[in-house]
């Protein structure tokens, strides 16, 4: 069970958890599911700076989100939300809210979803968008075009060393879930970015321990977490004016589409992305049918009158 904000006896959580215990009559594992789940929530938040009796719809729009990016499954997801709408609930009615942020989020689809796609142009209007004055600006332009030029998981990105970067030869080690590693190659753009940040990275006051960590917070010294990357990504797509709905995972979906229209191998692709099971990777196979059904009806006389009527 997940640590947080239950030391206090009588902090709000650990009234919910005397709640779920003594009026709900709930099992002990069902009682440390929920307030595990809340703290996953209390954690996501304190990244944030806010503690959960602050919380709007929009952190919970975000929480999501980023249990999303990570893989969590859509059925684990509306789990969270079962456990949050729960715990809110209870804060309402015992007064120590008077607002519920849960009350309208929607609980995740189960069914097959096609992700946004970007179009090179699009990454590459994000990337241009970035401000290189600035002190991140150079890391920031890094962490895009490695996420974009090796369809990393935005959990694989944080993860990665120095020691993980083979440049010369033009491979980067991941190491994906559960711990498995594979080697991805990595394009000269990505490198001439990554070198160019690395001589950057060499003025940061590293924290001791984390010196092997390539991308780093300059203020902390410590490696960047997924929901930093998650905030990063939003503020530069904001600036670009790209009218899509993009997280960090929205390059690895583009990375995937991109080789699959240029001819990629289906099995290549799985390789490089690390997928366990070709299933997983054959959702982009339906991306790109709906990509090829749009041309049709756009492109094909019989579809397209303006098109027949020169005929």
């Amino acid at each position: 069970m997940e640590k947080g904000i239950i030391n206090k006896t009588n902090s709000p959580i650990a009234r919910y958890r005397r709640y779920l215990q003594l009026e709900k009559s709930m099992s002990a594992n069902t009682l440390d599911a929920y307030i595990s789940d809340v703290c996953k929530f209390e954690k996501f938040l304190a990244e944030l700076q806010k503690d959960t009796l602050k919380a709007v719809p929009e952190d919970l729009h975000s929480f999501f989100v980023s249990l999303a990016d990570v893989g969590i499954h859509p059925r684990s997801r509306a789990r969270i939300l079962s456990s949050l709408r729960s715990y809110y609930s209870f804060l309402k009615a015992d007064d120590f809210m008077t607002e519920n942020p849960v009350e309208d989020i929607q609980a995740p689809a189960f069914g097959r979803h096609l992700p946004d796609v970007l179009a090179l142009e699009e990454i590459d209007s994000v990337i241009n968008a970035i401000d290189l004055s600035v002190a991140e600006g150079q890391r920031n332009r890094a962490i895009i075009e490695t996420m974009y030029s090796c369809g990393l998981r935005v959990s694989e990105l944080c993860a990665l060393r120095l020691s993980d970067l083979y440049l010369d030869d033009e491979f980067i080690r991941v190491i994906g879930k559960g711990g498995k590693q594979r080697l991805v190659p990595v394009s000269s753009r990505a490198i001439a970015e990554l070198q160019a940040y690395m001589c950057e990275r060499a003025s940061v006051n590293i924290r001791p321990g984390y010196e092997d960590f390539l991308f780093l917070s300059y203020r902390r010294g410590k490696p960047l977490s997924r929901i930093t990357v998650f905030h990063i990504v939003k503020e530069l797509v904001a600036v670009a004016g790209v009218n899509k709905n993009v997280s960090p995972h929205t390059f690895r979906h583009s990375f995937a589409t991109h080789l699959l229209e240029g001819g990629a191998n289906l099995r290549a692709i799985q390789s490089m992305l690390g997928h366990e099971s070709i299933s997983t990777t054959e959702i982009y196979t339906h991306i790109d049918r709906t990509r090829l059904r749009q041309e049709i009806i756009e492109f094909h006389p019989r579809n397209n009158p303006a098109l027949r009527d020169k005929k």
